[in-house]
């Protein structure tokens, strides 16, 4: 992997190619992000980049709870998250994330990556949190059927039988049941950039990308070989 990006989820639209098609599209704020700090082999034992996304404030930045951290901080003492970003010279950024680029050496403290990393055409992989949708029921989060409505019937949307009798006793693991749905890592393969805008920070992706609006979403070229 030679190329990354972390970015914000704006949300769905369409757009029209050039034969009149209509391609749907979602929106990401892509970048810019800066290098904060670069892991080498003598240092760390591996070769990444740590790159930063998103504005913060500078004076929550590691806010201190406890009374000794606040009389040192009183008396000067330098948080450890600022001066990572002092040493690279950068704002305080809101995300922090790493990246095992193959060409990892090439990267300088303070440089800045933008959405023009990818261009119309490239394939991309999309990792985020997907939404959560809290408690559900076996049928929304497995799609399971539902028994009969009528009148008598006392299976309506529940999940079935739980297992078998006396042999095996037990419920098999795997079985789907109710619980929480979503809000968990999502990865989607092979995604097409339709079009890229370093001007405005923007990454159109063909298709639905994971996460809600607002979400932290990180893009990088596709691992999975197109046959």
């Amino acid at each position: 992997m030679k190329k990354g990006i972390l970015a914000k989820k704006i949300g769905m639209t369409q757009i029209f190619d050039e034969n009149g098609a209509l391609i749907p599209v979602t929106v990401l704020e892509a970048g810019p992000c800066v290098v904060t700090q670069l892991r080498t082999m003598e240092n760390d034992g591996y070769e990444a980049v740590q790159v930063g996304f998103g504005e913060k404030k500078e004076k929550v930045v590691n806010k201190d709870k406890g009374g000794a951290k606040n009389v040192a901080h009183r008396h000067g003492a330098t948080k450890p998250e600022m001066g990572l970003f002092k040493k690279a010279g950068v704002e305080p950024k809101r995300f922090l994330r790493e990246f095992k680029f193959e060409n990892s050496s090439e990267y300088t403290l303070g440089q800045e990556i933008k959405a023009d990393i990818f261009e119309a055409g490239e394939k991309v992989d999309v990792t985020a949190i997907s939404k959560g949708k809290g408690f559900q029921g076996a049928i929304k989060r497995y799609g399971q059927h539902r028994g009969p409505m009528k009148h008598g019937s006392k299976f309506h949307r529940h999940q079935g039988s739980n297992g078998a009798t006396s042999s095996p006793s037990r419920v098999f693991k795997g079985k789907g049941m109710p619980g929480h749905m979503g809000s968990v890592q999502v990865t989607v393969k092979n995604l097409e950039v339709v079009r890229a805008d370093a001007e405005k920070n923007l990454l159109l992706i063909k298709g639905a990308v994971p996460g809600p609006k607002k979400g932290l979403i990180t893009i990088k070229e596709t691992t999975k070989v197109s046959k």
